[in-house]
């Protein structure tokens, strides 16, 4: 195997660990590569694997709507607690939790003769594990022994193939992973067939009916096949040959049918070798994607050729962020499809997933998606939108049922299935949260400007965020300013008052926001929604000259929390920012300044970075980025950790990351282009290729050490834009179908 340095990453020995398994996805399975050539391990995962607690009639939104008016006459008058009573009672509920299916195991036994016994080339044959970002292969080898896992875009399927001269194998599927549920019901199948064999796995879960059923088709080229019970046992081949698909169901799966599709997919390859035929059509889908952006940062060539575990022991050095830059977008790609990516992607070892493995959104979501649109990946945003549209009548129950309103008001937390607001308690009073359709709906929005056409889902959506705050702003402070009351600035508190409060900045930020985004694109409603957000309070600047995250007169900050919630105007708004709100963006900046790490949360160390590239300040970002590079926050797979020292898996950094180097060299808004706004000392050169504009244009951007670059736009537009360079300002005329090439001169 050739070392792909820069788009792929390769370790000296397997993993024993299964958060170092190399990985690969299709946005619908996922799978956890071990590369072990005596005792392989593939860990089968699928986005559609919630476990079901018993309680579905429960999640249900809190009906507390009657009490709404009351809320506001006491915190209005001054009741700083108010809020904590604001509830139905409920204990805390969390959503139901992402759980792996089972694991591949292809054990050879100490006595394969693929080698004689006494030959120790077995053992200390050179061997070398890695996963191609282009192909979304991983692949290990030792001597003539070779492994090849990838999952299909284009056919859905897990497919693996192993080599040797003469290949012993026994194959099972088995269930037993940490934390999995001693009550779960399992029954396996092990039948003989023309090409092989067939296994199924059914795992029925404790007190429920619902199910999920694996199923892998075993193709043998030479050699015998023999029933072992749970699995087979494959004697003397040159090749097996795996195909496996898992399923969630009630009552029984068609395992028939299911193994019948999969036969279908071995004889429908026109390629000699199947396994060729079945990654020629998955190419087709991934390495398209993958492709269309790269970053160079004019890397050593023999740091690049480092190991992954070698890198992140040089934390300094550009070839670590090159690689980390590719492996952010392969895992982001691998991770989307069905959904978006959860707090763990789409991968887990655990059934016991912190946080339950579920969506996130007040922040974690829309920072892991945060490069889609630039980093030219349509395929995460469509997942995005799957999730908001699927679960937009569940978000109308939680505006009606918590605030009386029409429109929508979308949950903190969701396993994926359920859009309900029904996870939230005294400290974290998710469920007064009314900025997360606004939120959950600017990426979509990113996606539209990139291409230039309204989705007509995304536009209706916009119309029922401006519904819900048609009806419920309607409260007003003793300046007449619409007041947004309760308020929510997750998941902070101020210092003097309890977390359900007044005017936050994020919700004043999103009610604006909405309604101006809406009433952009519903005309006949336009003057009603942008008279309602002129009614909106300005932002505050508190007594340290910083942006208040309350703009509510009398509550104090507490600055040392690790989300940002209050600088959504900066970042991914364009409402504050150093050009045209140079005063507001100032107090944001000391807003920054003055915002602690808390917990060292990756997110939060990003989300700073984010913030920071808008307004322009690349020390910052260099670090913010320092801090999650120099503190063991990633595995050997690349996939990253929440907390220093790899303590808990979670895809917030990995899928964040290329998000934060895209900003620091390339920012756009439909009508301007930012050149090189915040870039660290320590990227002194390097080339961005293949980066989508929200102007309509894709941008080809080099940079050197003396400060000069050059830029080369391919505009499918024709439209007049701001250009802003560290020289300054100028507009800029693009004709679509010509290419524009803009130089920026040396310091």
């Amino acid at each position: 195997m050739s070392a792909t340095p820069v788009h792929g990453t390769w370790e000296p020995e397997p993993a024993a660990r299964w958060e170092d398994a190399f990985l690969s996805g299709n946005g619908h399975h996922g799978v956890l590569v071990s590369g072990d050539p005596d005792a392989d391990r593939v860990i089968v995962t699928h986005h559609t694997l919630v476990r079901p607690d018993g309680d579905d009639g429960h999640r249900r939104p809190p009906a507390v709507a009657a009490g709404l008016t009351a809320l506001q006459d006491r915190l209005l008058a001054g009741d700083a607690t108010a809020a904590e009573d604001f509830t139905d009672g409920r204990p805390l509920q969390w959503v139901r939790p992402f759980h792996p299916a089972f694991q591949l195991r292809l054990n050879r036994p100490p006595g394969d003769d693929t080698h004689h016994p006494h030959d120790t080339r077995r053992t200390h044959a050179p061997y070398r594990r890695a996963v191609d970002f282009t192909t979304g292969e991983t692949t290990a080898a030792r001597g003539d022994w070779t492994s090849r896992v990838f999952v299909s875009r284009a056919d859905d399927v897990i497919v693996q193939r192993v080599t040797a001269p003469r290949l012993t194998l026994d194959l099972s599927l088995d269930p037993r992973l940490p934390g999995a549920p001693a009550g779960l019901r399992i029954g396996h199948g092990a039948v003989l067939a023309p090409e092989g064999a067939l296994l199924t796995l059914r795992a029925r879960y404790p007190g429920s009916d619902l199910a999920y059923t694996g199923v892998t088709l075993v193709a043998v080229t030479g050699g015998t096949v023999r029933l072992v019970p749970p699995g087979v046992l494959v004697e003397g081949a040159t090749e097996v040959l795996l195909l496996t698909r898992v399923r969630r169901h009630t009552g029984e799966l068609d395992t028939v049918a299911e193994s019948r599709a999969l036969r279908d997919l071995l004889d429908g390859t026109s390629h000699a070798a199947p396994y060729d035929g079945l990654l020629a059509r998955h190419l087709t889908r991934h390495r398209t994607a993958y492709d269309r952006v790269t970053l160079d940062l004019a890397a050593d060539p023999a740091e690049r050729a480092l190991p992954g575990s070698e890198l992140l022991a040089r934390p300094g050095g550009p070839a670590l962020l090159e690689r980390l830059f590719a492996a952010g977008r392969y895992h982001l790609l691998s991770a989307s499809g069905l959904l978006p990516p959860r707090l763990t992607g789409l991968w887990t070892g655990d059934w016991n997933t912190a946080w339950s493995g579920a969506f996130t959104t007040n922040a974690n979501l829309n920072l892991q998606t945060a490069s889609a649109a630039a980093a030219a990946l349509p395929e995460v945003t469509e997942a995005h939108a799957a999730l908001v549209h699927r679960q937009l009548p569940d978000w109308r129950d939680n505006a009606r049922e918590i605030f009386g309103t029409r429109g929508v008001v979308a949950p903190s937390h969701t396993d994926g299935e359920c859009g309900h607001t029904h996870h939230f308690s005294r400290e974290y009073p998710l469920h007064l949260w009314t900025a997360g359709a606004d939120w959950l709906l600017k990426p979509l929005v990113e996606h539209d400007e990139t291409r230039d056409a309204h989705d007509p889902r995304t536009t209706a959506a916009l119309a029922e965020a401006a519904l819900f705050y048609e009806d419920f702003l309607h409260r007003t402070d003793k300046h007449g300013h619409l007041a947004v009351v309760p308020s929510y600035s997750p998941e902070n508190r101020p210092a003097n008052a309890s977390w359900g409060t007044l005017n936050a900045a994020m919700d004043l930020s999103a009610a604006r926001h909405a309604l101006l985004t809406a009433a952009d694109r519903h005309p006949e409603h336009a003057d009603r929604w942008r008279a309602l957000a002129d009614r909106l309070p300005a932002h505050r600047v508190n007594a340290d000259g910083a942006l208040a995250e309350w703009a509510w007169p009398g509550l104090t900050d507490t600055y040392d929390h690790r989300h940002l919630s209050h600088l959504y105007g900066v970042w991914p708004l364009e409402e504050i920012n150093p050009y045209d709100t140079p005063d507001l963006a100032e107090a944001a900046h000391r807003a920054l300044e003055l915002r602690g790490a808390e917990n060292d949360s990756a997110h939060g160390h990003l989300h700073h970075a984010l913030v920071a590239a808008r307004l322009r300040d690349g020390d910052r970002v260099a670090h913010a980025l320092g801090r999650v590079l120099d503190g063991d926050y990633f595995h050997a797979s690349l996939m990253s950790a929440h907390y220093p020292h790899r303590d808990v898996y979670n895809a917030d950094a990995a899928h964040a990351l290329p998000a934060v180097l895209i900003e620091m060299l390339v920012q756009s808004t439909p009508g301007r282009l930012v050149l090189l706004p915040a870039l660290p000392a320590s990227c002194p050169q390097g080339e961005l290729r293949g980066v989508r504009t929200r102007f309509g244009a894709v941008l080809d951007l080099t940079w050197r050490p003396d400060g000069s670059a050059t830029a080369v736009l391919r505009p499918d537009r024709t439209r007049r834009i701001e250009l802003r360079t560290p020289s300054g300002a100028e507009p800029l005329d693009l004709v679509a179908g010509e290419d524009r090439a803009i130089s920026v001169p040396a310091r």
